[in-house]
């Protein structure tokens, strides 16, 4: 691809998108369990108009653009009721889970600089459940992420390993609500308090429960206390992408009060250029994510929530008495909402996540972990809530065909796991690449084998692997 010469024409430009798009998998049908939270077709007709109308509007400065800093407090507000919030909390907009979580973890770490400026290497203490969105803000803004175990049985935060790993060094104590991988709930009470005993910050990761579990409790269902409500949590984020069903671009940081934001901020008047105050991380902030958030909320209320989270709940507890009626199969722990994990003894959950996907499904594979074996992941949304019978059949037909799958080839998996420990020169990864698959440029049909070798591999090594593949493949 050259930098075009002259311009297309308008309908050889869409035509070009759509044949694009035509190998992506019909998430519209709900297919795709992962990545897609979809409402009805009047809330999509809605969103999509809202985020037109804002479809040029900069968040960067809203003395220029009043309007979205109605909108942002207004998003904020809302999200803040349903959470335990009161006068005052306050918060902003973000990009997403991750950016909102970069805060968190930036607040906690510049906080404690501020209130122990002897400290030289800060530590976050989190379970292993926790997002990798943490790891990624340890990485890039030098805390130490210091992993603990959880219950192998329930997948909750294990608080007498977290209370072992405070030390003069923690700054931040990270709880989920519920975690991603397998819906299990942390018991953010205990976590918050221990951040309490110890004079640290508590993050509350509910980018998926939080805006779930709020209604599921109005629905009269018991849920332990998570959000702003329970003493001890001082930050909070929420995905409205996600169970909010708003569009791609939206979710929320809530603080305790404003003292505490107030290290989120960044601002800079050292430069020729004009004055520059971020909220966020991000400068340039597209209005359309926020303008379509606000509509949904607005359209929705309480009472649309409630309706679809009765939905995706009966959806849910349906696939998991489903897969669990399927010989081979079992769903991990005890998941609070509408994140389910599915394990087998008998099948090799990687093959069976290739098999969905020829099937056109797909579900989300995951490594195994101490504790956790390897499983696939699937998120209920409203949009595949009315699949789920559909879903079911395919999963029992593929176990059934499981004896048919040919063997991964274990002798190429020693193999490629002792080149890499050993040799991770390019040539050796390029041998290695052809071997089990992967080629230049594309993108492998199928991820059986590739998965195989990131699960044998330390974490370290397949964490270089997985970023090799992708500076070659992109």
């Amino acid at each position: 691809m050259r930098f075009p010469a002259e311009g297309m024409a308008p309908d050889e430009i869409l035509a070009a998108l759509r044949h694009g798009k035509a190998a992506d998998l019909d998430w519209q049908r709900g297919r795709v369990w992962a990545y897609i939270y979809q409402p009805d077709e009047a809330a999509t007709a809605l969103i999509e108009q809202a985020y037109l109308l804002y479809l040029s509007e900069n968040c960067l400065d809203p003395t220029t653009f009043p309007s979205t800093a109605r909108l942002e407090q207004e998003v904020v507000r809302m999200v803040a009721d349903v959470l335990g919030g009161d006068d005052q909390t306050c918060g902003n907009v973000t990009s997403g889970g991750t950016e909102s979580i970069l805060l968190a973890v930036k607040t906690a770490r510049d906080w404690a600089r501020a209130h122990r400026p002897a400290l030289d290497q800060p530590e976050m203490v989190l379970a292993r459940t926790a997002h990798a969105a943490f790891h990624k803000a340890a990485h890039y803004l030098g805390v130490k992420p210091v992993v603990v175990d959880f219950d192998p049985a329930t997948f909750a935060a294990d608080v007498r390993a977290m209370r072992s790993a405070i030390n003069d060094r923690t700054i931040l104590l990270v709880a989920s609500a519920p975690s991603y991988a397998q819906g299990a709930l942390d018991p953010v009470p205990e976590i918050a308090g221990l951040a309490q005993e110890y004079g640290l910050l508590c993050h509350v990761d509910a980018c998926v429960g939080g805006m779930y579990l709020p209604f599921l409790r109005q629905l009269g269902r018991q849920i332990t206390p998570f959000d702003l409500s329970v003493p001890g949590v001082t930050s909070l984020s929420v995905d409205l992408h996600k169970y909010g069903y708003a569009a791609k671009g939206a979710s929320v940081i809530l603080y305790r009060n404003r003292d505490l934001r107030r290290f989120q901020l960044f601002a800079s008047t050292d430069t020729t250029a004009y004055t520059v105050i971020n909220p966020t991380a991000l400068s340039s902030r597209s209005a359309g994510p926020l303008a379509a958030a606000w509509a949904l909320l607005r359209y929705l209320g309480a009472a649309g929530y409630r309706q679809m989270v009765a939905t995706v709940q009966a959806a849910t507890e349906r696939l998991i008495a489903g897969i669990n009626a399927i010989p081979g199969l079992q769903v991990l722990g005890q998941p609070v909402m509408s994140m389910v994990a599915v394990a087998s003894p008998t099948i090799n959950v990687f093959q069976l996540a290739d098999a969905m996907r020829r099937r056109g499904w797909y579900v989300q594979p995951q490594l195994s972990t101490p504790h956790s074996p390897r499983n696939i992941h699937l998120s209920v949304s409203y949009g595949v809530a009315g699949q789920v019978e559909a879903l079911l059949a395919d999963l029992a037909a593929c176990v059934a065909e499981a004896p048919q799958w040919p063997p991964i080839d274990r002798a190429l998996v020693e193999m490629a796991v002792a080149v890499l420990v050993r040799d991770r020169s390019p040539a050796a990864l390029q041998q290695l690449w052809q071997a089990i698959g992967l080629q230049a440029g594309e993108l492998p049909a199928e991820m059986a084998l590739i998965n195989e070798v990131l699960d044998a591999l330390p974490d370290p090594i397949a964490n270089e692997l997985v970023i090799d593949v992708f500076n070659t493949l992109f």
